[in-house]
């Protein structure tokens, strides 16, 4: 798996994406060893923030990107290509690409259960997040619905493999 982590000095995870210009990429797959295979060093017009082209971009080629904060419309933007937009604390990127792949591989050898409440008559949120799937917006997948709050940053990259929260 192709993952992009945003990084403008090329050693550390470096926070707000969507004005990122400089991106590690790592080939990354559960049991192997996580191996840097390109650098990103983008033009400031092909920064997310100003990149407003239909054609093709650099990020698109990636499955993840992780970042220190992404916004909204970032995680759409990547969403709408297929990738999956993850912020972290975490400022080493392997650490953070091994949190990624060990919190995936958790994730599909342990489906989430449904989420019985969005199931339940009467019950609607209508917000289409937080249901125990990832929408590709930076969702842990674990399932949990944690009070609808809509933050979607649970702990990813912190060497705990995925969701941190404590339900």
């Amino acid at each position: 798996m192709r993952i992009a982590v945003a990084s403008q000095n090329f050693r550390t995870i470096t926070g707000h994406a969507g004005k990122t210009r400089r991106f590690l990429v790592y080939e990354a797959a559960p049991g192997q060893d996580i191996k840097e295979v390109e650098r990103f060093d983008l033009p400031k017009d092909m920064s997310m923030h100003e990149f407003h082209g239909e054609g093709p971009h650099p990020l698109f080629t990636v499955k993840a990107v992780i970042a220190g904060s992404a916004g909204a419309g970032f995680q759409r933007r990547l969403a709408s290509h297929g990738v999956l937009a993850v912020t972290t604390e975490e400022t080493d990127p392997v650490t953070a690409v091994a949190a990624l792949i060990d919190g995936l591989a958790q994730a599909r050898a342990n489906p989430p259960m449904p989420d019985l409440h969005a199931q339940a008559p009467g019950h609607h949120h209508g917000h289409g997040h937080a249901h125990g799937h990832d929408h590709g917006a930076g969702g842990c997948g674990c399932g949990h619905d944690h009070d609808d709050d809509h933050h979607h940053d649970h702990g990813h990259g912190h060497g705990h493999g995925g969701c941190s929260c404590s339900e």
